[in-house]
Formats: structure tokens, sequence, C-alpha cells
């Protein structure tokens, strides 16, 4: 009798329901549960693994990179860190309003582990999430060009309630990064959240884009709606070796953009098309 109540939940897909069905019948004698107290019990079971596997789904399409949760972060190691302000956003309130979030800081200093950790609570609640570098943005637009799927792959960036592009100002990008970035941010500005993180300060971002117009553009769209978190101090991964002052320096530290930093002026862009430079240097 039992195996042909299980062939009828495999039939069912209630997958979850039959593998405690054995457990629950003997939970269910023992305890002389009434049938709706049994009915609710092999229900929830049933709930729980289709959610877990919700779960699993959604963080194998975030494409995370080295996921880890918000508790494995080590505090102590920079107590300067605006931990309040991060453990809000990691409500994932902010994206019911559709803002945005732009993490800035040194290399080192938490800002992918805190990005994708803030990801990993909004699939928890249900969101989808997805991951990507910079360079996995040109790569991605770049390879869509090449082979006539521009449509598939900027839907890809427009459909997940939060985008995560991480790694901006590692180094300067190619031709047009700043069009494929402005396209993205433009549209989803103000109907979707994304996250950015960013090592070089945004007065540097029309150089490392090779465009200041666009970064303008990007900017004053992004920052628009968007809640800065600044982090200063020493690499997490450098923090074990001692301090050697003949170390090769790194870029230069990001800062929170301040007044006139938060966009690159018009003005300045325009001087720059007149003289042929960035205006970045």
């Amino acid at each position: 009798m039992r195996d042909h109540l299980r062939s009828i939940l495999r039939q069912l897909r209630l997958s979850g329901l039959a593998q405690s069905l054995e457990v629950r019948l003997q939970e269910a004698q023992a305890g002389r549960l009434s049938h709706i107290e049994f009915l609710e019990l092999i229900l929830q079971d049933e709930l729980a693994v289709r959610n877990q596997r919700q779960l699993e789904r959604r963080t194998k399409n975030a494409r995370f990179l080295d996921l880890k949760p918000l508790d494995h972060f080590e505090w102590d190691f920079n107590t300067s860190l605006p931990r309040k302000q991060i453990f809000e956003l990691a409500t994932c309130q902010f994206l019911d309003q559709s803002r945005d979030v732009l993490i800035v800081g040194p290399p080192g200093t938490g800002k992918t582990h805190i990005a994708q950790a803030i990801g990993y609570n909004a699939i928890k609640q249900g969101k989808s999430v997805y991951y990507r570098s910079i360079f996995d943005v040109v790569r991605d637009f770049l390879h869509s060009e090449a082979m006539n799927q521009d449509d598939t792959v900027l839907a890809d960036y427009l459909k997940p309630d939060l985008l995560i592009i991480d790694d901006m100002g590692m180094k300067q990008l190619p031709k047009r990064s700043g069009e494929y970035l402005f396209e993205i941010v433009l549209r989803r500005h103000q109907t979707r959240s994304t996250i950015m993180t960013s090592n070089r300060p945004i007065e540097d971002w029309g150089k490392l884009l090779g465009d200041v117009p666009s970064a303008s553009a990007i900017l004053d769209r992004f920052l628009h709606h968007a809640e800065i978190i600044s982090i200063q101090g020493r690499s997490y991964r450098m923090h074990n070796r001692p301090a050697d002052g003949g170390a090769e320096a790194g870029p230069k530290p990001a800062s929170a953009p301040t007044g006139k930093a938060r966009r690159l002026r018009g003005g300045d862009a325009a001087a720059d098309r007149k003289t042929g430079t960035d205006g970045t240097n």
C-alpha cells in the first residue's frame, strides 16, 4: 500500500512529502495525531523541500563568485566599517524602492563579500539576483554583438530584481564599455536595484571607461537614488603580511563622492572634448 502511495506521490512530484512519509506515519501513530495535524505536517515537509530547491536554483542562477554569508564577515579586522548601514542594506528593503548601492574602498576591504552577502539575503527573500564583474559585463556584450544576441544578453541584465556589478576600477576597460554600462544603468534606473563596487574614486571612471560623457551620464543616473558605503583601511588579504615601505603601491584608494564630486561635471567634459583629453588626469 505504501509503495503504491509513494508511486502516486512521485507522479504528483511531491518528493518532499514522499521522503518524510514513513517518519510522519510513525509520528502520527505514536502521537495519535488527528488527520488534519498529519496533513499539515506532510504538507510542511513538501513546502520546505520546494523552498530549499528554489533557494539553490536562484543561488546557482546568480552566478556568485565565492559566496559567503554576512555572518562570515570578519568585522573585527576593520572596526571603521559602517556596520549599521551594511546590516540595514542586508534587510533588502532598498529593493522595494528600486534604490541603488555604491560600495567604494581600496582593494581587499570586503566590498565583494558584502555585495554578494546582500545579494544572498535577497535570494532568501525570494528575489532574483545576478552577479557579474565589470569585465564579465563587457565580455558578455562584446560576445553578444559578435553572435547577434544583443537583446538576449541585455535581458539577462535587466530582468533580475538585483544586479551586482563588481570590480569597477581594476583596470582600464575596452572601447564601448561605457556604452554597455550606460545602457544597463539607464534601463534599470528607478525600476530595478543595482549594486556596484569600485576601488577607484568616481572621478576616475571617465578614464577607466575611456568615455567621459558616458561616465557622466552613468553617474548622474546611478547616484540619483544610490546609497553609498565608503570603506577605508588595509586589505584583509594583506593583513598578515608585515608593513613594507618598499611594497608596490596599489591603485589610488576610492572615496565616497561628495558635493561636486557626485558627478563628472558637464563643463569638464566639454573642456575635454576641446582639448582632446579625458579630463581625469
